[in-house]
């Protein structure tokens, strides 16, 4: 008797693909490096945001490791996101050589404190979690309990990931009218792709991840509202 067929695989579309979404998530994500590199090459220092750029560094340091460990695995947006610290490096080296240079210690010295803070957060959570972890499992505090041990709970990069990017968006967000001379169209246009790719990506993955789907849409929204109006004032508005 000939053995049963295998039942077929479901088709799935190009909407539901997690590998479609993915793919052009890491696109847009090399678009953000490249438009790192093509700064570096062709514009000045001085349109380099401190605030803006070490948040690039921690983003980009979480989702490298996220897209890792994500089902499916994503080493193309992986790869991209290792590639984005080192430009993103470069350009801080090139911001606060130029903020010294023009008496700007004061600037350089704020920043330096408040990265060196989110070092030390970042660090502690994840040196705690072995031990931290199991103890607000164990409290049974409802909803509480339930969140730390959720497969994309705050214990995991799952979440951190995520929650890095709502450091971009928030960066954005409060810097809503910075001088349209200081917006680079290459790195808010890949922003932009960014947030409106990894929307629909972030319901695709397993563990499923809400939190990355709601701060895309916020990335997509401020981000948008910038490339808008660099692109209004340089080739709209009368010179």
């Amino acid at each position: 008797k000939a053995p049963p067929a295998a039942a077929a695989e479901p088709v799935t579309g190009w909407w539901s693909s997690a590998k479609f979404w993915g793919g052009l998530g890491a696109l847009a994500g090399w678009g953000m490096t490249g438009s790192a590199i093509y700064d570096s090459q062709f514009h000045g220092p001085e349109v380099i945001s401190l605030t803006m750029t070490p948040v690039m560094i921690i983003y980009s340091s979480l989702f490298a490791r996220w897209a890792c460990i994500v089902t499916p695995q994503n080493l193309f947006l992986g790869a991209c996101h290792a590639s984005n610290v080192l430009a993103q490096c470069n350009q801080l080296r090139r911001a606060i050589s130029y903020k010294l240079s023009q008496g700007g210690e004061m600037e350089v010295r704020a920043m330096g404190v408040k990265a060196g803070a989110g070092v030390v957060v970042i660090g502690a959570l994840i040196l705690s979690q072995p031990v931290l972890q199991p103890a607000v499992v164990g409290m049974n505090i409802p909803v509480v309990s339930a969140f730390a041990a959720a497969p994309a709970g705050p214990f995991t990069v799952h979440f951190w990931a995520p929650m890095s990017k709502w450091l971009i968006s928030g960066a954005s967000f409060f810097d809503l009218h910075r001088p349209t001379d200081k917006i680079s169209i290459s790195q808010y246009s890949a922003l932009t792709l960014t947030g409106c790719f990894f929307t629909r990506y972030a319901l695709l993955v397993v563990p499923v991840n809400y939190v990355l789907c709601s701060v895309n849409i916020a990335l997509f929204c401020s981000s948008a509202w910038h490339l808008g109006r660099k692109i209004k004032a340089d080739y709209i508005d009368p010179k």
